[in-house]
């Protein structure tokens, strides 16, 4: 069997080595790892699971092969062993790809004391202990530390072992260093001295971390570049975490790695479960021509909080990674402790990479396509990137995200860096959550986008930790959209409601005979043109106590929802009130099914492929020259919202509506769960695929030939 998987991979040979990479397994050693290290186990897990590529701990904070660079201190237990070739070579022999993980931000005691120079230092001077190891120290990223040791060790493994390429974790400290090599490094470059722990200038903080962005982002060139001095083929990847490459200088990020690693290895307990597919959106809408892969672990975690030698809910661990496949991260498990002390995470790894090595055939080369995009224009601040390096939680965003989600309406990531028309062209409907911050390029780039037939879908109240004004005139794409003038925007408003002006037009619709819904708690008095629809109205405030005085006094009045049909065929629609973050803190349905509605009046009919049916869902669509592949994660479970994820229900008949080409007669349809093709004829233009029933995962395949 071994042989077979070799010979197979062998015959991909001819792709980089980041093409070849689908499914990852990561051992991370500990120290005293060689005293108990299962060879045959490890050996066993990767052929189970289908991985082929592994990443595996050689070196930095602790070498794990017999390293001959002066202070690249060994594992103690490590004796005559070469723990890391050992699985390189077993890795290699099942024709996987390898990558040789290093971790540079500590040294041990000892080696500090020779290498002081090494050293991170707070601003006094004194060295920074590790906050978790205190016979440890931080070393420095903008010393020799760095740009001398670091690249010794990176050429040691690729002079010594057959490796494709070198990991690099916790490599960009977010611990500021004022070590003299940082300090000169500072001042050389910004002709500035290094901001104190105490300052609360802004100015000064942002000048810092443009500094450190490029001047880590060319460090990691600079490991590459000693790479491929031996390596012509292989690369330096460095890990990333959820802020994915937003805090690095944008010359070179997009330079860093030919694929993306992002590092989502835990969820806190406020997190949904389909963050993994989120950043996985994220990642390819950035840099949408990269390929990525999510970096997940089996054990609970949370941003600060870790149990590595437990085992987090087995559907967590697999509907994760299934939900980050979906949205097209491929799978990478880690495990630390090469030692199993609870083996109850095999079998949901080896359930979710079987999943995956079975969809991608179905998947082939269709690519995921959606007819909505969610426009993300967040930059992470200089100030609170220090503090804290990971996703931004926005609530508007994730309001937004969790009511299409549950509406069952696909949608992609489109960031604000990379907006022009070339890429609105890919999509019907761009939804701006109230987070959105336009400068006038991009209102600009969006105005001729609606013109030109596009939809777009917003709020006109914005911010993300509290409510902000816009600015006295609208700007063009509120003008665009018939806001002509905000005259005020009211903060902490209570009993807000929002009243149905417009009964039967399609965005009331789904409300049936109520009269109002839950308005917001940030408002705008907006003016409005006068060929707008406004299908809800503000019910002008009440009082909520007494309970005798709870009653509206006046009818509805300023709008509240502003839609604008354009001469090219574009539709705007403009919320006056926080709709999506107050969805996202207050789960209040009538909030998703308007985010929905408006969605879909935005979209005009134009929706290729649906599935209807129970339960709580995501949804990814592949498109091809000559197949529709639809995927359907199953997430209706108890605790999806909050906490680790708890067994899926199993889900009952679902039906996947797909509207074929002009002239197709009939399709072929292939399912994850029944892959023999079953031929079907096409009415009316569409096919409809019944799928009786899903317990993680479903994937159906319709697939044509020709078509006038």
């Amino acid at each position: 069997m071994t042989g077979g998987r070799a010979q197979e991979f062998s015959e991909l040979d001819h792709r980089p080595w980041y093409d070849r990479a689908t499914r990852w397994t990561q051992l991370t050693f500990v120290e005293d790892d060689p005293l108990h290290f299962d060879r045959a186990f490890w050996a066993d897990v990767m052929s189970r699971t289908h991985s082929d590529a592994a990443c595996i701990s050689a070196g930095g904070y602790l070498a794990f092969y017999p390293s001959a660079v002066p202070q690249h201190r060994r594992s103690r237990h490590l004796g005559d062993l070469d723990l890391f070739g050992a699985v390189n070579d077993d890795a290699r022999r099942l024709g996987m790809v390898v990558m040789a993980r290093v971790d540079p931000h500590a040294v041990h005691t000892d080696v500090a004391a020779v290498r002081p120079e090494w050293l991170a230092r707070d601003e006094s001077g004194e060295p920074i202990r590790h906050w978790a190891v205190p016979n440890a120290f931080l070393t420095c990223p903008f010393g020799p530390y760095y740009s001398e040791f670091v690249v010794e060790v990176i050429q040691e493994i690729a002079q010594t072992y057959d490796v494709d390429a070198v990991f690099l974790n916790r490599w960009n400290s977010r611990s500021v260093s004022y070590s003299e090599s940082a300090r000169q490094a500072y001042r050389r470059q910004t002709g500035q001295n290094l901001p104190g722990t105490g300052s609360n200038d802004a100015a000064e903080w942002s000048t810092y971390t443009r500094w450190r962005a490029e001047y880590l982002g060319q460090q990691v060139l600079r490991w590459n570049d000693a790479l491929r001095a031996v390596n012509p083929r292989g690369s330096v990847i460095p890990n990333r975490g959820s802020l994915l490459t937003r805090d690095l200088d944008e010359a070179v990020s997009g330079q860093l790695a030919p694929a993306m690693f992002v590092d989502k290895q835990g969820r806190s307990t406020d997190e949904p479960v389909w963050t993994a597919g989120q950043l996985g959106k994220k990642a390819r809408g950035l840099h949408p021509d990269l390929p990525v892969t999510l970096i997940s672990s089996v054990g609970p975690e949370v941003p600060v909080v870790r149990w590595k030698d437990a085992v987090a809910s087995p559907a967590e661990i697999t509907t994760r990674i299934v939900d980050g496949f979906l949205h097209g991260a491929s799978p990478w498990f880690t495990k630390f402790n090469a030692r199993v002390i609870d083996p109850r995470w095999v079998p949901p790894i080896e359930q979710a990479f079987t999943l995956h090595e079975r969809a991608v055939r179905l998947f082939g080369d269709a690519r995921i396509e959606a007819r909505v995009a969610v426009l993300d224009t967040w930059r992470p601040d200089p100030a609170e990137v220090r503090e804290n390096p990971h996703l931004d939680d926005d609530p508007s965003e994730r309001g937004v995200y969790q009511a299409l989600l549950e509406a069952r309406i696909p949608f992609e990531y489109l960031v604000g860096d990379t907006l022009d028309m070339n890429r609105l062209r890919e999509f019907s409907v761009v939804v701006l959550p109230g987070n959105t911050l336009l400068d006038p390029e991009q209102e600009q780039i969006l105005c001729a986008y609606v013109e030109s037939g596009g939809a777009v879908v917003g709020e006109v109240v914005r911010g993300a930790t509290g409510w902000k004004a816009p600015a006295a005139e609208p700007g063009q794409l509120a003008n665009l959209a018939g806001v002509l003038a905000v005259d005020t925007v009211r903060t902490e408003v209570r009993n807000n409601y929002v009243a149905v002006t417009e009964p039967g037009h399609r965005v009331t619709d789904p409300f049936g005979p109520t009269e109002r819904i839950v308005g917001g708690t940030a408002v705008a008095a907006v003016r409005v043109a006068d060929d707008v629809v406004v299908p809800f109205r503000f019910v002008p405030d009440f009082p909520d106590l007494p309970m005798e005085e709870v009653y509206a006094r006046e009818e509805p009045s300023d709008p509240a929802v502003v839609l604008r049909e354009h001469p090219g065929g574009g539709r705007t629609a403009l919320v006056a009130f926080n709709l999506s973050a107050l969805f996202a803190e207050m789960a209040q349905v009538d909030h998703a099914d308007l985010i929905a509605a408006l969605v879909r009046w935005a979209l005009n009919d134009e929706v290729p492929v649906s599935v209807s049916g129970e339960g709580l869902v995501d949804l990814a669509v592949r498109r091809s020259s000559s197949a529709v592949v639809v995927a359907i994660v199953n997430l209706d479970a108890p605790n999806t919202l909050h906490g680790q994820m708890r067994t899926p229900r199993p889900l009952g008949p679902q039906t996947v509506h797909v509207r074929v080409p002009d002239g197709v007669d009939a399709v072929t349809i292939r399912r994850l769960s029944e892959p023999d093709p079953v031929r079907q004829e096409v009415v009316g233009g569409s096919v409809d695929v019944l799928v009786p029933r899903i317990a993680c995962l479903e994937v159906v395949e319709i697939g044509w030939v020709g078509g006038r």
